[in-house]
């Protein structure tokens, strides 16, 4: 076991002084990329750029909305848009209109009426000035292609937006 110590304590002996012996040999080449380095003349160094005054500003909409507040409603008079909750509900204000379907017109005299079939099979006849859907939608005209809904419906600042819809013909 001595001699197996005595031959790694040797070994690692010779890979020291080869190790210390590799990196004083890169001196010289450091040494003369330094001279040569120093030899080259000096640069011009740029001026600093000029620093301009700073100029205040004032703001002068203090006075105005603040634009991360929401809007109120623009119509907050009596004319406002808003659904008529004493009004007694009809029955085709039960479905929302996608589940509505427009099968057909009649006309009896000058009047036209619309048909309309809700999910259940049956069909209703509405006339103009009927209520139907659940977002106060009032029927505003009847064509043999469609009935035209015009809708009351939360704008979502607190108050109300009227918004067009229709009951196309099924095919």
């Amino acid at each position: 076991m001595r001699r197996s110590t005595r031959t790694a304590a040797l070994v690692a002996a010779m890979l020291a002084s080869g190790v210390i012996a590799g990196c004083s040999s890169g001196h010289a080449n450091l040494k003369a990329w330094i001279a040569q380095v120093e030899q080259r003349p000096g640069g011009r160094i740029e001026p600093l750029p000029e620093v301009k005054p700073y100029e205040s500003f004032t703001y002068s909409a203090a006075n105005l909305r603040s634009p991360f507040q929401p809007q109120g409603p623009s119509d907050t008079g009596p004319s406002a848009v808003h659904p008529n909750l004493h009004r007694p509900r009809e029955f085709l204000e039960r479905f929302s209109l996608d589940t509505l379907t427009m099968v057909g017109t009649i006309q009896i005299g000058d009047q036209f009426y619309g048909l309309v079939q809700t999910k259940d099979g049956l069909v209703h006849k509405v006339q103009i000035g009927n209520y139907i859907g659940q977002s106060d939608g009032r029927i505003v005209a009847i064509t043999p292609s469609k009935i035209s809904i015009v809708e009351i419906v939360p704008d979502g600042l607190g108050g109300y937006i009227k918004r067009p819809a229709s009951l196309a013909l099924a095919n």
